[in-house]
């Protein structure tokens, strides 16, 4: 059985667990997603998502199945727009369509908050993961943002900066 569902702040370990090894680390290089070659450092802790789920903007779709928790993915409500980040899926459940399930349920969350669209910022080095987004109908805006140079976002092995990607919402 499979849910999506809101996280509460019990699931704060377990999300700590699956972010972390999903972007950082070698247990992330089971998986296409890893940023293990571009960061070193955490992705996530547990304060920092305790943050993010205290901001009544916010929430964080947890996907699981048969109650493992697998994925999730940071929605945030600001202004006409829903900002989407922190899409996870856990390496060894990757390609199973996870990720395309909570893309899905995101952009179904902007409608319910009559977002015109969905925004979110991705490694301007991650050209597999950009080509995945366009191919579910984001665009690159043509607007970059400064990696931030603050070590519980990782530390960086290259310089790099953000694309903004966006979709609008119909």
């Amino acid at each position: 059985m499979t849910s999506i569902t809101p996280a509460t702040e019990q699931d704060i370990p377990s999300l700590n667990l699956l972010v972390n090894g999903a972007y950082r680390g070698e247990s992330s290089k089971k998986g296409w997603t890893t940023e293990a070659n571009l960061l070193s450092g955490i992705r996530t802790d547990e304060e920092g998502l305790k943050t993010m789920l205290q901001n009544p903007n916010a929430t964080i779709l947890t996907y699981r199945e048969n109650a493992q928790l697998l994925g999730c993915v940071y929605l945030e409500t600001k202004g006409d727009e829903l900002y989407l980040g922190m899409l996870t899926v856990s390496p060894e459940a990757q390609t199973n369509g996870i990720g395309k399930k909570l893309l899905t349920a995101a952009e179904q969350t902007a409608r319910d908050r009559q977002c015109q669209a969905i925004t979110m910022t991705v490694i301007t080095v991650r050209y597999e993961l950009i080509a995945w987004y366009e191919r579910r109908g984001y665009q690159s805006t043509g607007e970059t943002k400064p990696f931030p140079n603050d070590p519980s976002f990782g530390l960086p092995k290259q310089p790099l900066e953000f694309t903004v990607m966006k979709k609008e919402i119909v």
